[in-house]
């Protein structure tokens, strides 16, 4: 049986949580997509823990995680993540890397880089991670896989052909250094050291443990904003951050996955750009108390650091979000966080050129649409860390309810506190 744990918003949403608490159930956890570009916060009994590339899985020593054909693999970054996660006690995970997996490489980073200096003002604000320019070759067919590092002289081969192409962009559209072959061709064979103990046939082990009847946990990045075809194109991410993705990027078939568990906070946050449309949000002083409370550490990003845009809950984006993911259940993280709100405001329909409507649009439209809100009442107490549905406040618990019937998806999860275990399970 498979399971998927993906974003309904636009990441940040608390996946690293909800995938932590369900590993301890699991034989398999997969992460099928995106690279190291943003991260999940998890706080277990080893401490707190920001996760970039590596599954959410490596906590339980039962668990064996995979990094899918269809991660971005900065392999400097994930070594450095075992070697983090180790120092701090935790134990040497079980992890097998895809051999179809490609790696991101050290140009990519460049690229990304030297294409938001190109851009200025109407930058993307990415991550400078390398993650389009390493889904472009990707599809362009001239990305490396960790298969090709065993094989020198294909190696060779691919890349040489890589950095004539790159050489005559970097040179003549950037204005850049020319790369070196025999430099990147010796770090590669360095990085393929790095990994040599956990490259294996993912493909195959996937489908032996399907065939034993073995639990499988997919563990999706961002969320169904971000998604290149189906989110706020162009200012999304460039790999697919839905469920049914996990059929390509953690080579699983569509008829195994039984349970798609979608993730959304309580209020909305977003680490994207200021240029991105996002319709509920909350600015000035008021903004500012939300992102202060917000989160475990408050609304910044796991992997960059930058403040996240704040606002209400969105219904209408929520809602299509759970659509597009295919959503069995939700579950909705960070309800403590709301506990200091007299009122508390939840967007339910969009006003775009002066028509009322709770579909989500298109991004032309998405950028003119203005928030239609309901106003709720506030419980003004603590709930952190209280784990009986039944024992919140009637207005704490009136929220839940009212954010279910807006989405249409039963929240069979509510989360009230960052720990692995401050979770409410409640049966809709």
């Amino acid at each position: 049986m498979v399971k998927a744990i993906v974003g309904a918003n636009w990441g940040d949403e608390g996946k690293g949580k909800i995938t932590d608490m369900l590993a301890e159930t699991s034989d398999v956890v997969i992460r099928f997509q995106g690279g190291a570009n943003a991260g999940h916060t998890i706080i277990n009994d080893y401490g707190r823990f920001a996760l970039h590339i590596l599954p959410s899985g490596i906590f339980y020593p039962h668990v064996t995680n995979i990094i899918g054909n269809g991660v971005a693999l900065d392999v400097v970054k994930l070594v450095e993540e075992l070697k983090s996660i180790t120092d701090q006690g935790v134990p040497a995970p079980k992890l097998i890397i895809s051999e179809r997996a490609q790696l991101l490489m050290p140009y990519h980073v460049l690229q990304d880089s030297y294409e938001e200096e190109r851009l200025g003002g109407k930058a993307f604000g990415s991550t400078k991670s390398g993650i389009a320019p390493f889904y472009s070759d990707k599809y362009a067919k001239i990305g490396i896989q960790v298969c090709d590092l065993f094989d020198e002289e294909r190696l060779r081969d691919r890349l040489t052909r890589a950095v004539e192409l790159k050489n005559v962009m970097f040179r003549h559209l950037y204005h850049k250094p020319a790369l070196d072959v025999e430099a990147l061709f010796q770090q590669l064979l360095e990085c393929r050291e790095m990994i040599r103990p956990y490259v294996g046939d993912a493909v195959t082990f996937v489908h032996e443990a399907l065939a034993q009847g073995k639990t499988i946990l997919l563990e999706g990045q961002l969320g169904s904003m971000k998604d290149p075809d189906l989110g706020i194109f162009p200012m999304t991410t460039s790999s697919h951050t839905l469920a049914g993705f996990g059929c390509v990027g953690a080579a699983v078939p569509p008829t195994a996955i039984k349970d798609v568990i979608c993730v959304t906070k309580s209020y909305s946050s977003s680490v994207g750009s200021n240029t991105e449309p996002f319709v509920s949000e909350v600015t000035g002083e008021e903004g500012d108390e939300l992102r202060r409370r917000g989160g475990d550490k408050g609304e910044f990003g796991a992997t960059t650091g930058r403040p996240r845009r704040v606002g209400w809950f969105d219904a209408v984006a929520t809602k299509y979000g759970c659509v597009v993911q295919g959503a069995t259940q939700v579950a909705l993280t960070c309800l403590d966080v709301l506990g200091y709100l007299d009122e508390i405001k939840v967007c339910v329909g969009y006003e775009i050129d002066g028509q009322v409507t709770d579909r989500f649009p298109t991004t032309p439209s998405l950028m003119r649409a203005k928030p239609v809100f309901e106003t709720l009442p506030g419980w003004k107490s603590d709930v952190r860390g209280i784990t009986d549905f039944e024992a919140l406040p009637e207005q704490a618990k009136n929220y839940v309810k009212f954010l279910e019937s807006h989405i249409g998806v039963p929240i069979t999860i509510v989360s009230t506190g960052p720990k692995r275990h401050e979770i409410a399970l409640r049966q809709p």
